[in-house]
């Protein structure tokens, strides 16, 4: 029997909650005992028994997507969240000026009005940096938006291998430059805008939220990094447990997505720092950050090293580890209830950062 855990740790200088929900699940101690069309995979052992369904989905699906250069067009093409758009929520593409000689960007502007000043989140989409759209997360958003009463400002920015990793981060800060700029048309308080991205998309977040802070124009009250793709040398020059990895995102999907972004073998000392959020020596001066992430995710132990450099550097950070979850469970099992609890942590801290940076400006 085994009981998944992360325990606490409080720094002085920020304030740091370690979130854990806890299960308890039985495994065959030998499997000489069990028939073999009982036997569980060594990979789904480890799962959440709520997310076992969808864990056998992923193992099902996962020779048909194997990542290559060749496959990427067919790849691109697919769509995952075949919901219809939420009808009381606006949902506009816009097109935008681009960085310094690049071509206009597109973003999609969720949930957008003149009137009022409300919060606004800038999202990057995941994908491995080499494939996802904004468009593909438009129903998420939505909802996102419709629970915070918030802009969302989601950014096309050009994939790799086409766009190597510093034409995006450019195409990600242009776009957050044209939101801060364009604040009140959008009805968007210019001192009240997050980060937010999930996967590579969590990675890009990070890389803007550096960014940022480097340039110091554009303040950002908040990053929120999901299952954040935020170092190279994973599952290249640093190894993985056995049991991690395994569902949703690999080793090998890892070293391809990050080959493709970098323009260079992953992995090795000759990789830029500017291009991986984990190798940037200095995170002192970053926005607070909320990280969350399951435990047999690849990225789980890129993602919690992260969080706890960010708390050493004085950076207030929550860091959300999720037992039995693996890479991308919130999508691909989204009626559960540890998807739920899952989806509304980060709405909760997106949530206490808006209402306290308000109450912080009303008082004299």
């Amino acid at each position: 029997m085994n009981i998944f855990a992360r325990q606490r740790r409080v720094a002085t200088l920020c304030i740091v909650s370690i979130l854990t929900m806890t299960f308890t699940t039985a495994r065959p101690q030998s499997t000489d005992a069990v028939p073999v069309e009982t036997q569980q995979s060594d990979s789904l052992a480890w799962v959440n028994p709520e997310l076992r369904p969808a864990a056998q989905q992923l193992e099902r699906m996962a020779g048909d997507f194997r990542l290559s250069e060749e496959a990427l067009p067919e790849m691109r093409a697919l769509r995952f969240d075949t919901r219809p758009p939420l009808e009381d929520i606006t949902a506009e593409k816009r097109q935008i000026d681009g960085p310094p000689n690049a071509p206009e960007l597109t973003v999609l502007v969720i949930n957008a009005r003149a009137q009022g000043s409300r919060p606004g989140i800038l999202h990057t989409h995941g994908g491995g940096y080499v494939l996802g759209t904004a468009e593909g997360d438009l129903v998420n958003l939505q909802e996102l938006a419709k629970a915070l009463d918030c802009v969302i400002v989601s950014v096309e920015y050009r994939l790799a291998p086409e766009t190597r990793y510093t034409g995006s981060i450019e195409d990600n800060y242009a776009a957050l430059s044209w939101m801060h700029a364009h604040a009140a048309e959008l009805g968007v308080d210019p001192a009240q805008i997050a980060v937010m991205g999930e996967s590579a998309g969590g990675g890009h977040a990070a890389l803007l939220a550096l960014t940022a802070r480097n340039r110091g124009e554009i303040p950002i009250l908040l990053q929120v990094l999901i299952y954040p793709m935020l170092d190279d040398r994973t599952g290249s020059s640093r190894s993985v447990p056995e049991h991690v990895g395994k569902l949703g995102w690999t080793a090998e999907s890892n070293r391809f997505g990050w080959g493709a972004f970098l323009g260079q073998p992953p992995g090795t000392d000759k990789v830029p720092a500017g291009a991986v959020p984990a190798r940037v020596e200095h995170l002192t001066g970053l926005p607070p950050a909320f990280i969350a992430v399951g435990d047999l995710d690849l990225f789980v132990d890129e993602d919690i090293e992260y969080a706890q450099r960010l708390i050493d550097a004085g950076v207030p950070t929550e860091l959300l580890v999720v037992p039995g979850a693996f890479h991308g469970f919130d999508v691909m099992a989204r009626e559960t209830d540890v998807a739920r609890r899952f989806t509304q942590a980060k709405i909760d801290a997106l949530r206490r950062a808006f209402e306290h940076d308000r109450a912080g400006a009303a008082t004299p």
